[in-house]
């Protein structure tokens, strides 16, 4: 899921960086120039491929780092609502899926249990 959140969220940086007319909010608290959203979303996104890397690798930082991440990218979803509502509350139920996926405890059956 990393491995697909990350890309949509390049995609969206590279968007905002370029400086598209597809994102506008008139007043809101957490109001950034478009191209500061777009390197944001870039960053979190280079970092969900990274760690999603990680976790498919079995790298013993993945997991943590993609809490970490996907919390990251979780919140600043929420703060792009207003931008642009139809792309962040998908986006943020993939990251909340992602969350939920990596603090599951994973409990390991011997014996053909």
């Amino acid at each position: 899921m990393m491995l697909l959140s990350g890309p949509l969220s390049i995609l969206m940086g590279a968007s905002g960086i370029a400086q598209d007319t597809l994102f506008s909010a008139s007043r809101y608290a957490y109001r950034f120039d478009l191209t500061a959203w777009g390197w944001i979303h870039l960053v979190i996104g280079v970092a969900l491929v990274i760690t999603g890397l990680g976790v498919l690798t079995d790298k013993s930082w993945g997991r943590g780092a993609g809490v970490a991440v996907a919390g990251v990218s979780l919140i600043t979803q929420f703060m792009f609502v207003p931008y642009y509502p139809l792309w962040a509350i998908p986006a943020m139920t993939l990251d909340l899926l992602i969350l939920f996926a990596l603090t599951r405890v994973h409990i390991e059956t011997r014996g053909g249990r």
